[in-house]
């Protein structure tokens, strides 16, 4: 016996590659806005951390001076850059706004001052970074660092 002529074989053999390819297309999309939503949070927390750093640091600060170097010395220990470069110069540079917010809020008790928004110039900051080196702030923390063991002699 032969199949030939069971046109109904055919359409149901069409209806499964369609459900089989609507299935593969779902779970694309579904796998690209599962890693969509895994960067975004990795970067809350990268962002939530590294602002509770800043912020332990400069909280002793008694000159605004002293906020950006100690706010600039934080961040750099968080990026793990122990030296010195043009680039990383001006990153540091473009944070200053950040630390200056930060300080101008732990320092002000006065509510009729205006103070610096500090989500406003980490946004600003992030949208430099982001416009000048086409990728975001936060992806310098995806950087591989070598666990350097501790010995004590």
């Amino acid at each position: 016996m032969t199949t030939q002529g069971f046109g109904f074989l055919d359409r149901l053999k069409a209806a499964a590659d369609t459900a089989s390819a609507a299935e593969a297309r779902f779970r694309q999309q579904a796998a690209q806005q599962i890693a969509a939503l895994d960067r975004e949070r990795a970067f809350a927390f990268r962002r939530l951390n590294l602002m509770r750093a800043i912020v332990d640091a400069i909280v002793e600060a008694e000159t605004e001076e002293q906020a950006v170097a100690s706010a600039l010395a934080a961040l750099r220990a968080k990026l793990d850059w122990s030296s010195d470069s043009d680039a990383r110069d001006l990153v540091l540079s473009r944070f200053s706004p950040v630390a200056q917010a930060v300080f101008a809020h732990l320092t002000t008790s006065e509510n009729d001052v205006p103070l610096p928004d500090v989500a406003q110039a980490l946004v600003e900051f992030e949208n430099w970074y982001a416009q000048t080196r086409d990728s975001p702030f936060w992806s310098l923390f995806d950087q591989y660092r070598s666990e350097t063991p501790v010995v004590d002699f």
